[in-house]
């Protein structure tokens, strides 16, 4: 038990730090996407930062996975973003060298937050924990791969309309 309140004590400091990162690049991007992705992801790390909190302070007094925490955390809003934008003509605009790389710092802060959640899940034997770190997983592998999407857009903007407006096949 000891290990995963470790764990989960290293989550709250990621999800904090993370929040930090994402309102501060939030406010320095210029390219309308950008701003609008980091925004949103910070949202939704704000939100995991508290959930995961209230779950570490009872667990903490209960020694135990408690059972009143509300454990429901919303979906991710990312996935949308970028086509939401694609009228937008300050939103087709190139993403600097500094935009990209605070993308692809994200992209690893997000990918480490997988693998953490991924580990709490694994080790976990209680049914809740396992399906709430299962959770927590896939909402930050959502960021990642909409980071991912984002450093694309960024790189080149009108490739990616291109590519995206494009109807997709799946062979079947």
């Amino acid at each position: 038990m000891e290990k995963r309140m470790n764990a989960l004590k290293f989550a709250l400091e990621n999800e904090l730090k993370e929040h930090e990162f994402y309102m501060n690049n939030a406010r320095k991007t210029k390219n309308l996407a950008g701003k609008n992705m980091f925004k949103q992801i910070a949202d939704e790390e704000k939100e995991h930062y508290e959930i995961l909190k209230k779950l570490h302070d009872k667990w903490e007094q209960q020694k135990k996975w408690p059972a009143t925490v509300p454990l429901k955390v919303k979906k991710s809003g990312v996935g949308g973003l970028l086509k939401a934008l694609a009228g937008k003509k300050a939103a087709r605009i190139a993403g600097t060298d500094n935009e990209l790389k605070a993308v692809r710092t994200a992209i690893d802060f997000e990918a480490r937050g997988v693998d953490l959640y991924t580990k709490l899940e694994k080790g976990s034997t209680d049914p809740k924990e396992k399906a709430f770190f299962n959770l927590m997983a896939s909402i930050e592998r959502e960021h990642l791969l909409s980071l991912r999407d984002t450093e694309e857009f960024l790189t080149d903007p009108a490739f990616w309309y291109q590519n995206a407006e494009k109807p997709a096949f799946d062979g079947a």
